[in-house]
């Protein structure tokens, strides 16, 4: 037992995942009813909803999975940690992204007693007001222009949930500012976006929690060297970039930038998206508004994760049939296919997300499972994966389940009807309900070649309009079901040591300090 009676098992020592496992599998064509389709939604904040009814769960596997989230303790644990409990085993560090857009169960101190939600809050006002002074001219390049473009300069997750919230926001507000990302150590990344700005008017953000990120410093030089070759009378570099770093790390106040911004070791990469890493960059190209109606949006997915009952609890059903899919049907790859192409770089960040959470395979006290952990995870925007790799998700030899996303309305409200008096966003639709359809049900058909076996099974989130408050309420849906599948598998969701290993062979290999010769074999080969 742990504090607040919280305990922790493996799965497979659970007595509702036992009983799980003693159950049939399920014809989905017989569970897909129009009642079910009906009644099997669950909300998710910002008006965004969870339908199942195309997943092969039944009352029983309900049932079980229910026990399961209770027997394991998962609104517990969810409580724990966002009261500031030790959940990153591993670092031994608190899990607070939450805080970064409410305060669920109240204030959380550290060990010095200071209220953290109020230093994240404090972070806040103060990049809004950034923001603000940029938008109004009161800050300015350093030879005197306006800014016009802000160019965030970061990896992983200082890259893939801002891209990808940025890119989902083009089209549902009016832009303030062009926001652009460098983020690969490949020269050509850089080299492709600098090509197209105006050194003047280019505000650049450089993201490292750490400030010693190699892509992410070695990416800085290359701009200020591209910055300094420009040879702009009264250009100073430095007083163009600002920095999102932690107050401890080398870049943290250096009278070298513009400003810098703070964040702490109690934020992954993965989750930071609704810190000052994606803040500072959504406030300055849309408006600091705008990213409080993101904040908003999250906040009550998170208050619905936490409080609701397993059956109205989106998140929470969501990472229990996930569950089901991966441990009982042993299903090992999953697919988030957005019907919308603002989201086209979600399913990237999902990737991080759910992969560098979940890809475990040993316990939160270090000891290896007997079971699997998280899928394989990729994805496309509808109707663009049709045209690709649908053909092996509807009649390959896997069965792979699917996670739908779509909105009654089109972002942006430029469409335009055909003859038949039908729009493009109505094609886009009848084209997701078909999909599920069919890959639920198939088709026979005399010939082999044509005939599909449905029985492939899939989720909807559904929305009116990809607004900021859907945004935001659609990446915490993500978060919490990440988090509540690690809660299940017992393991250690918030460290990702398995990107360290390639980190410290490319430091030996630069500094020409290996004597590893296959090693030195493969670099050679790309001299």
């Amino acid at each position: 037992m742990e504090k607040n009676n919280i305990s922790y098992i493996d799965l497979d020592q659970a007595k509702a995942f036992k009983a799980l496992e003693t159950l049939s599998p399920l014809s989905l064509e017989k569970l897909l009813t129009t009642s079910a389709i009906a009644e099997k939604t669950a909300a998710s904040g910002a008006g965004l909803s969870y339908n199942y009814a195309a997943m092969p769960v039944g009352e029983k596997q309900l049932e079980l999975l229910e026990q399961l989230t209770e027997e394991m303790q998962l609104i517990g644990k969810f409580r724990l940690l966002a009261a500031g409990g030790v959940m990153n085993t591993g670092e031994k560090r608190k899990v607070l992204h939450h805080l970064c857009r409410s305060e669920l169960v109240g204030k959380v101190l550290d060990e010095k007693g200071q209220d953290i939600g109020a230093f994240y809050r404090e972070q806040q006002r103060r990049f809004s007001d950034f923001a603000g002074k940029v938008h109004a001219g009161e800050i300015t390049g350093s030879t005197g222009k306006a800014f016009t473009t802000v160019l965030q300069i970061g990896i992983g997750g200082s890259d893939l949930g801002p891209r990808a919230l940025y890119l989902a926001l083009e089209g549902a507000v009016e832009a303030k500012m062009k926001g652009l990302f460098i983020s690969n150590v490949d020269p050509d990344d850089a080299a492709a976006v600098l090509s197209g700005i105006d050194p003047e008017r280019t505000l650049f953000i450089l993201v490292s929690k750490s400030g010693t990120t190699q892509e992410t410093l070695t990416n800085r030089d290359l701009v200020l060297s591209w910055l300094e070759s420009k040879e702009i009378p009264g250009l100073k570099p430095g007083k163009q970039m600002v920095a999102v770093t932690s107050a401890t790390s080398p870049l943290a106040g250096s009278d070298t930038l513009l400003d810098s911004f703070y964040i702490d070791d109690f934020i992954g990469g993965r989750y930071s998206s609704t810190s000052a890493v994606g803040g500072v960059i959504l406030s300055l190209a849309f408006g600091p508004e705008v990213f409080d109606r993101l904040l908003k949006g999250a906040a009550e997915t998170d208050a619905i994760a936490l409080n609701a009952p397993f059956r109205e609890n989106a998140p929470l059903l969501d990472a229990a049939i996930g569950l089901y899919l991966r441990n009982i049907l042993h299903y090992p790859v999953t697919a988030v296919l957005p019907y919308s192409q603002a989201l086209s770089r979600f399913p990237a960040h999902l990737q991080q997300l759910d992969m560098e959470s979940n890809g475990k395979r040993v316990n939160r006290d270090g000891k290896p499972l007997g079971y699997s952990t998280g899928p394989v995870v990729f994805g496309e925007p509808g109707t663009n994966g049709q045209h690709s790799f649908y053909q092996l998700l509807h009649q390959g030899t896997d069965i792979i389940p699917l996670q739908f996303v779509g909105f009654k309305k089109s972002q942006r409200g430029e469409d335009r009807n055909d003859e038949a008096g039908i729009n493009s966003q109505r094609k886009l639709n009848a084209n997701l309900a078909a999909q599920i359809i069919a890959f639920a049900k198939g088709k026979e058909d005399v010939n082999p070649n044509k005939s599909f076996p449905g029985g492939r099974p899939s989720s909807l989130l559904v929305g009116d309009r990809l607004s900021p408050e859907v945004l935001g309420a659609l990446l915490a849906h993500f978060e919490n079901k990440v988090m509540f599948q690690g809660f299940l598998w017992n393991i250690n969701s918030f460290d990702q040591e398995g990107v360290q290993l390639g980190k410290i062979l490319t430091k030996k290999l630069l500094s020409g300090e290996t004597e590893d010769q296959e090693l030195m074999a493969f670099d050679t080969l790309l001299r």
